[in-house]
């Protein structure tokens, strides 16, 4: 096999062939893909996702009322500081071609 330096180089990293260039090791074979598993049908599917949604950690009504209410609070802050915002540039951009 003619390998140049850079090619006899790599393969020597890699393991592939000796010194000399001589072939080492045979390239092993890709692992076969597994099978994809069948579908289940619609009432174990239904029947798993019951399973899990046990397992979950559901918040009480009073945090959930509480959360609500932070997340509505953030949202009426951050609409009024991008509304003022909008106002005071559109104000600057209307005085400055104004003039």
């Amino acid at each position: 096999m003619t390998l140049n330096r850079q090619q006899r180089r790599m393969l020597q990293r890699s393991g592939d062939v000796d010194a000399d260039g001589n072939v080492v090791a045979q390239r092993r074979q890709a692992p076969a893909q597994p099978k994809a598993e069948e579908r289940v049908g619609a009432r174990q599917f239904v029947k798993e996702v019951r399973q899990e949604l046990k397992k979950v950690a559901w918040p009480t009504r009073q945090e959930t009322v509480k959360f609500s209410v932070i997340v509505l609070v953030t949202v009426i802050v951050f609409t009024a500081l991008i509304a003022g915002l909008d106002w005071l540039f559109a104000e600057f951009v209307i005085r400055l071609f104004s003039t």
